[in-house]
C-alpha cells in the first residue's frame, strides 16, 4: 500500500544546456550537455516523494516504445510502485524537449502522446482508497479527464477518506475555469502557480485568487510564486513564506518538487507555515542540479537544509513526523 498515489502526466524529457540562442535554420549548434530523464507532473512529484522517503505509486500511461520502457524501468529502479503505469499502442510515449539557458530558465516543446489516451477507467480506485493522499497532476492537458471525469475520481477518493490534491499545467485553450469548476469542490489541496491562479480566477493578487478558489470549494490553496516563495491559505489562516536563496542551475521540475514538499509536510502533520517551508525547501533544492529530481535530497537531507536555514527546531519536527 502506498501513502501517496500520483495520477497524471508521465513524460520522457530530453534536455540540453546551455542554450541561450536558437541555431540558424539547417545549422548545427553545440551544447555542453544533453540528457534524458523522467518528467511530467505526476512523475516528478512522485519521484520527489520517493526520494524523501514516502511510499508512492505513480499512475499514468506510456507508449509501447523505447521511451516508455525507459520511463517505467527508471521509475521502478528509484523505488516507485509502477503497477499503475499502463501501456498503449495507440500513441507514443509523451515527450518534452527542454532547452535550458545559462540562467536555468527553460523553453519547452511537447508532444502529448500517450497522456491523451488516459481515462478514469485506467485507475485502480482500490489503490487510491488505501492511500492517504491522491495527487492528481496535469489537469488541463489530459482531455480524458476534462471536467466531470476528473471530478468523479477526486469525489470517489474523498468518499473513501483519501485526501485529494490537485496541480495543473498551462492551458493554451483558455478554458481554465470551465474545465476546473467541476473538480474544485472535491479538491482538498490545490497547488497552482500564481500565474495559473490568475488565469483561473481572473484575480491579480494571491489573496484574491485564493478567495475565489475557496469559494469554489477548495480546502487549502498553495500558490507557487517563484522567487517570491509561496502564499498559502487554509480557512481563515494565511501565510506568506519567502523563497530560499540558492544557486540555480535548472528550474525544471521545481514546481513539482514544491508540491512534493507540501505533501510531505501534510503527511507529517506539520502546521501550515511549516508545510510551506518544506515545499519551498524542496523547490529550492530542485533547482541546484540539472534535471527534474537530481537536486532533491532524502528526508534527512531536506531536514538538514531546513535546519541550516531555519534552525534546530526542524530536527524536533522531523522526529515527531515519524517518516
Amino acid at each position: 500500500m502506498s501513502d501517496v498515489v500520483c495520477i497524471g502526466i508521465v513524460v520522457a524529457d530530453v534536455w540540453g544546456r546551455p542554450i541561450d540562442d536558437q541555431p540558424e535554420h539547417g545549422r548545427l549548434m553545440l551544447v555542453d550537455q544533453i540528457g534524458i530523464g523522467i518528467g511530467g507532473c505526476a512523475a516528478n512529484t512522485g519521484l520527489g516523494l520517493v526520494k524523501m522517503g514516502v511510499d508512492t505509486a505513480i499512475v499514468g500511461k506510456v507508449g509501447e516504445d523505447g521511451l516508455g520502457r525507459f520511463v517505467r524501468e527508471a521509475m521502478a529502479e528509484q523505488g516507485v510502485d509502477t503497477s499503475g503505469i499502463a501501456v498503449t499502442t495507440e500513441k507514443n510515449t509523451s515527450a518534452t524537449m527542454i532547452m535550458i539557458d545559462s540562467a536555468g530558465e527553460r523553453t519547452f516543446m511537447h508532444s502529448i502522446g500517450a497522456n491523451a489516451t488516459m481515462r478514469p477507467e485506467d485507475i485502480d480506485m482500490q489503490q487510491v482508497a488505501e492511500a492517504q493522499i491522491l495527487h492528481f497532476a496535469g489537469a488541463l492537458v489530459m482531455p480524458g479527464f476534462d471536467g466531470e471525469p476528473a471530478a468523479s475520481v477526486l469525489r470517489a477518493a474523498q468518499q473513501a477518506g483519501t485526501t485529494t490534491s490537485l496541480d495543473v499545467v498551462w492551458d493554451d485553450t483558455g478554458r481554465w475555469m470551465e474545465l476546473l469548476e467541476p473538480v474544485l469542490p472535491y479538491t482538498d489541496i490545490f497547488l497552482p502557480s500564481f500565474a495559473e491562479a490568475v488565469e483561473i480566477t481572473g484575480r491579480d493578487t494571491p489573496e484574491g485568487a485564493a478567495e475565489v478558489l475557496m469559494e469554489h470549494g477548495v480546502g487549502t490553496v498553495a500558490l507557487k510564486m517563484g522567487e517570491e516563495g509561496c502564499y498559502v491559505r487554509s480557512g481563515e489562516l494565511e501565510v506568506r513564506v519567502p523563497a530560499y536563496q540558492v544557486e540555480a542551475v535548472d528550474g525544471t521540475g521545481s514546481g513539482d518538487a514544491f508540491v512534493a514538499g507540501f505533501l510531505l509536510g501534510t503527511l507529517a502533520g506539520w502546521e501550515l507555515d511549516d508545510r510551506a517551508r518544506a515545499a519551498n525547501a524542496a523547490g529550492a533544492l530542485c533547482v541546484t542540479a540539472a534535471g527534474t529530481t537530481a537536486g532533491l535530497r532524502d528526508f534527512q537531507g531536506t531536514v538538514d537544509f531546513l535546519v541550516e536555514r531555519e534552525g534546530e527546531r526542524w530536527r524536533e519536527l522531523a522526529e515527531e513526523a515519524g517518516l
